[in-house]
């Protein structure tokens, strides 16, 4: 135990944007129920999308393509195989696999491509309906974090324990 007070007892400044984020995705999530898709995480449609267009790609070029990191979509594809979207066969070498959709998969890519448009749509009604755009904020937040990165705003704020 320590003697200093505990810094997660103020609230997360993070919290209302996790949470927002979670209800986003749930809402979409919920739109695949109501339409009989079944196992369909929103984070799928944007590999299985690119898949569909570009045919098997190894985990590195599906990663790069969607500029994401390799083992946030091993994570992916992982739950996507699961769910019998995606298959995975050796790839080139032994170190990598080649991904590529099954027939559930390629089946689902017509509504996820509607969807993803559908989505786009509503978020460019919701930047036109609230007074600061989303687009424009998190844009702006990027710019500003280009002047200045995260890590050296953190380390500026940091005031280490005594050794």
């Amino acid at each position: 135990m320590t003697s200093s007070s505990d810094p997660t007892a103020l609230p997360d400044p993070w919290h209302s944007l996790h949470e927002l984020l979670a209800a986003m995705d749930a809402e979409i999530e919920q739109v695949y129920v109501e339409r009989g898709i079944e196992g369909v995480r929103p984070r799928f449609a944007y590999p299985l999308i690119r898949l569909a267009h570009t045919g098997p790609l190894t985990i590195r070029e599906l990663a790069k393509s969607l500029n994401r990191s390799h083992s946030a979509i091993s994570q992916t594809i992982a739950a996507m195989r699961k769910e019998d979207l995606v298959t995975s066969e050796p790839g080139p070498d032994a170190r990598t696999r080649r991904i590529d959709l099954t027939e559930r998969g390629r089946s689902l890519v017509p509504f996820l491509e509607a969807e993803w448009r559908a989505t786009h749509e509503t978020v460019a009604e919701l930047d036109r309906e609230v007074p600061y755009a989303m687009t424009a904020v998190v844009e702006e937040v990027r710019r500003a974090l280009e002047r200045r990165s995260m890590r050296q705003r953190i380390l500026h704020h940091l005031v280490e324990p005594p050794r």
